[in-house]
């Protein structure tokens, strides 16, 4: 007797549409809940716990995907998720990618309040201060989750750390750190300052530059680095909060670096110094 075919989502259940709709950033905050597209994502998120409670709450796999990752699966029936077989077009219709890779979860929201990051005394955080495209906040995070940071946190004025572009740029590391959404950028420099962190803001045209603070051996305390926006960078008023403005330093003819490749170079060199023993001038001059 052949296999028998598997039970497929109807394309007009509600969970289908409700699961389209979560593309939208209105019905994501309503619902407080958003996709996590392809395999990396969707194992992340099914280890993930907040409080307790299971991140994952649903997921769609089409057969072939199911047969390829049973431990994705796995794991999400672990989690409680609802799982779901799927249609290849209802997975399109779903997704958000050109090329979907047949699997898409849905997630509780897992942003940390800001206050719990200043309790657990941070000594490297990312603070995105005005970046607006997604891709670049998510790669920034994934940066972050590299090198080690403690903390990632987002302002008003940047964009949903929970837009799916977000979500798959960061490949997972959204689930790896705490992250704090919606705060004044203010209200964040201000908390940090005093929880004893030094607050240093990245701008192509600043004082400081980044080599020095590194030689002087300046770097080896707790950080936040403030990052702005892509096309402008920071604004007078958020550099005027920062203990000090760094430049990364251009050694060859680069016009400039872009938001991603300098927030890996600000957070990594912050990461090597704290980790250097006598700091980072000891390691360097010998």
């Amino acid at each position: 007797m052949p296999p028998a075919t598997p039970e497929l989502i109807s394309p007009r259940s509600p969970r289908v549409g409700a699961a389209r709709r979560l593309a939208k950033r209105n019905f994501r905050g309503k619902e407080r809940l958003f996709l996590a597209e392809g395999p990396q994502a969707v194992r992340e998120a099914a280890a993930h716990r907040s409080g307790g409670t299971a991140t994952l709450v649903e997921l769609f796999a089409t057969p072939e995907a199911a047969e390829r990752y049973p431990d994705i699966v796995g794991a999400a029936r672990d989690a409680g998720a609802r799982v779901h077989l799927a249609a290849e077009q209802v997975i399109a219709d779903i997704s958000t990618t050109v090329t979907p890779q047949g699997l898409v979860g849905i997630c509780r929201f897992l942003d940390t309040d800001f206050d719990a990051i200043l309790r657990a005394r941070p000594r490297l955080v990312a603070v995105l201060a005005h970046v607006r495209d997604p891709g670049n906040a998510g790669t920034v995070l994934r940066c972050a989750d590299a090198a080690g940071a403690e903390a990632v946190v987002l302002t008003d004025a940047s964009v949903d750390v929970y837009n799916p572009k977000a979500v798959r740029a960061s490949v997972g590391s959204l689930f790896h750190l705490p992250v704090a959404v919606g705060v004044t950028v203010e209200r964040a420099v201000a908390g940090l300052k005093d929880a004893g962190v030094r607050i240093l803001a990245a701008d192509g045209a600043g004082d400081h530059d980044l080599d020095d603070e590194l030689d002087k051996g300046t770097m080896g305390g707790p950080t936040a680095w403030v990052f702005g926006n892509e096309a402008w960078g920071l604004p007078e008023e958020t550099r005027e909060l920062a203990d000090a403005v760094v430049r990364v330093p251009i050694h060859g003819r680069a016009e400039s670096l872009n938001l991603a490749t300098a927030a890996a170079v600000c957070l990594y060199a912050s990461a090597r110094a704290q980790r250097a023993p006598g700091g980072c001038r000891s390691v360097t001059h010998g």
